[in-house]
C-alpha cells in the first residue's frame, strides 16, 4: 500500500468504472485533475463534499481541471446519489479499493471504539504531466473545494 505518495510523486494510473462508461487516469494526461476519494455515497460529510466540487464544476471546467470523485460504492449506487444531489461531477466506483489502497488513503479507522478499514477522506491535485502536485489528506469538509480550486488555479 503506497501511503508515501506527496508533491512530486507519480500519481498511479487507474482505470475505474463511472456512470458513463470506463476512465483511465492516464487518459486525462495532458491537463490537471482532482481526485477526491470519500467513504460512502449519500452520508452527510461526504454529500456536503460532492455538492461543494459540483457547485464549482464550471469553474474547474474553466481553468481546464477534471474533477473525479472515488468511492468503495458501486456505479449503481453512484448514480442514485448524483441524481438525488443533482451533482455534475464523474463519481468512480473502486469497489474493491485497489485504487484506495494504491493511494493510501485505504486505512484502518475507528468509530466509536470499533475499528474497521475504509476510506480516510483525501484529495489529490494531479498535473498535466501525471504526477502529484499537492496532497490534502483527513480532509475537513468545509471550505476544501475551495482551497483545492484555489491551488488548481495556482498550476
Amino acid at each position: 500500500m503506497a501511503t508515501d505518495l506527496d508533491a512530486g510523486s507519480a500519481a498511479p494510473d487507474f482505470t475505474l468504472q463511472t456512470e458513463t462508461g470506463a476512465l483511465t487516469l492516464s487518459a486525462l494526461r495532458g491537463k490537471p485533475v482532482v481526485v477526491y476519494f470519500y467513504p460512502k455515497d449519500d452520508t452527510p460529510g461526504c454529500t456536503r463534499e460532492a455538492i461543494a466540487f459540483s457547485c464549482l464544476k464550471d469553474e474547474f471546467d474553466n481553468i481546464g481541471v477534471t474533477v473525479i470523485g472515488i468511492s468503495p460504492d458501486s456505479v449503481v449506487r453512484h448514480g442514485k446519489f448524483a441524481q438525488k444531489h443533482e451533482l455534475k461531477l464523474r463519481l468512480a466506483a473502486d469497489e474493491d479499493h485497489a485504487v484506495a489502497e494504491a493511494y493510501g488513503v485505504w486505512q484502518e479507522k475507528t468509530l466509536y471504539g470499533r475499528t474497521s478499514m475504509g476510506i480516510v477522506r483525501s484529495t489529490f491535485l494531479i498535473g498535466a504531466d501525471g504526477g502529484i502536485v499537492r496532497a490534502w489528506r483527513k480532509v475537513k469538509v468545509e471550505g476544501h473545494a475551495e482551497a483545492v480550486l484555489a491551488a488548481a488555479k495556482a498550476i
